[in-house]
């Protein structure tokens, strides 16, 4: 999927663990990437971990470049099978969704909710997905905030084994409706 945002085009690629993991390593490392949860891994934790993803039919990872530079990461899994298990009661069509923007010494306004639209519209392309299913931190405010303006309705708080996460969910109508993308 291509989009341009007023931040300029962004698009997704598959992602290369071999090739990607210097790049994700840096990111997730990074005092801003705390939620996360990857602060003391080493570049051969991130390859490896990346290359369980790519290999898992539950669970993909995207490399998103914003106007070909890489700037984000998307995953996505199957809330059935990983994440969530367990927790809540799926219903078909639901997706689960993680994303982290790349830091950056020169931030640019907007880009973040830039981001998780296109992650969220990348989601909804595909036909099968209802629901959008997030469980971040209870702590990270940041990230409800940008939930909430992309459609994100909280569910209740759960207790996952590494945190204390607020389980939200958006559907198309709400997306829709509160970005003006139809997905």
């Amino acid at each position: 999927m291509n989009t341009t945002a007023a931040v300029g085009r962004l698009t997704f690629r598959p992602l290369d663990p071999p090739k990607d993991a210097e790049l994700l390593h840096s990111w997730v490392t990074h005092p801003k990437a705390a939620f996360w949860m990857m602060q003391d891994a080493s570049p051969a934790d991130v390859e490896r971990a990346y290359a369980e993803i790519a290999a898992d039919e539950h669970h993909h990872a995207l490399l998103g470049l914003h106007d070909g530079t890489p700037a984000f990461l998307m995953e996505y899994y199957d809330p059935r099978h990983r994440e969530l298990v367990g927790l809540y009661e799926p219903r078909p069509g639901d997706v689960g969704m993680h994303f982290l923007v790349a830091p950056t010494d020169r931030p640019v306004h907007g880009f973040t909710h830039a981001v998780i639209t296109a992650v969220v519209a990348r989601l909804f392309q595909d036909p099968a997905v209802e629901r959008v299913v997030v469980e971040p931190d209870v702590s990270n405010k940041a990230v409800h905030a940008l939930n909430e303006a992309v459609g994100f309705v909280p569910e209740r708080e759960i207790d996952k084994p590494e945190k204390k996460a607020l389980l939200s969910f958006c559907t198309r109508e709400r997306f829709a409706a509160a970005t003006g993308v139809d997905a």
